[in-house]
């Protein structure tokens, strides 16, 4: 049996005033809810990124329209690289007026048995889910150390904690941003600096249905204790929890968001 779904969460002003930088915030998933979600809670200003230039202008400019936000602009970003990194963080800075908020949504899973996964597959998800991660905490700490203040929110799985067949890469990908949160979290907090993680379950959007067959994310959903996949917008709205001055004494916390299912 299946719980409904709630009602969308108007914003409360939780980030009001502050400026936010979001990887992976093109297209329909959790890192275009976070930005839509950080507008509505009262951001001042917002930068976006994705490897994807047009699908990135689109967001851009459909965030405009649905939240009223005039500030906000799109950087095309390949956390792979670290020019690129270097570059957007670079950007972001410029254009905030310092960085307030980084969310790390950047990703990247798929389905493939242990023994028929090549080298590059391996690599390519660790590279892009927990090294580009690695990437984008270490240039936007250089910033946010020297002025005493920030947040850093990862985007984890419970597939960090969870085992699932077909996904030893991700899984291990996402346990060790688990990891990297909590040390990177002692690290930052001498400087007044949080970083904490959410570890969504199942949330359904356009990309993971092209990802996954339909048959493993219906039974995915049964398993969930709402009987359900969570909206992308309840994700969102830990991210942005995780952000705000209301989680000031959370450090290295990583948040399992799967209805009791961790």
């Amino acid at each position: 049996m299946s719980v409904a779904v709630p009602d969308y969460v108007p914003g409360h002003g939780l980030l009001k005033g502050k400026s936010v930088l979001i990887t992976a915030a093109a297209g329909g998933g959790i890192g275009y809810s976070a930005a839509q979600r950080c507008a509505e809670e009262g951001c001042r200003a917002l930068v976006i990124s994705d490897v994807h230039p047009r699908r990135l202008d689109e967001a851009v400019e459909r965030l405009r329209g649905d939240t009223g936000l005039a500030d906000i602009h799109g950087v095309v970003c390949d956390v792979t690289q670290e020019e690129q990194v270097q570059a957007l963080v670079a950007e972001a800075e410029q254009r905030l007026g310092g960085t307030d908020i980084l969310f790390n949504n950047a990703g990247l899973g798929g389905q493939k048995r242990l023994t028929e996964m090549t080298d590059a597959e391996w690599l390519k998800v660790l590279d892009v889910s927990l090294t580009g991660t690695f990437r984008m905490t270490r240039a936007m700490l250089k910033a946010m150390q020297p002025r005493g203040r920030g947040a850093i929110v990862n985007n984890a799985s419970v597939l960090g904690w969870r085992a699932q067949k077909e996904q030893a890469h991700y899984a291990a990908a996402k346990a060790g941003v688990m990891a990297l949160t909590r040390c990177s979290a002692v690290e930052a907090a001498e400087y007044g600096i949080r970083i904490n993680a959410i570890a969504p379950s199942i949330a359904m959007h356009a990309y993971l249905k092209k990802t996954a067959s339909e048959d493993l994310l219906a039974r995915l959903a049964k398993q969930e204790a709402f009987g359900r996949p969570a909206e992308v917008w309840e994700m969102a709205n830990i991210m942005v929890f995780l952000a705000s001055d209301y989680a000031s004494y959370m450090v290295g916390e990583v948040i399992s968001a799967s209805s009791q299912r961790a």
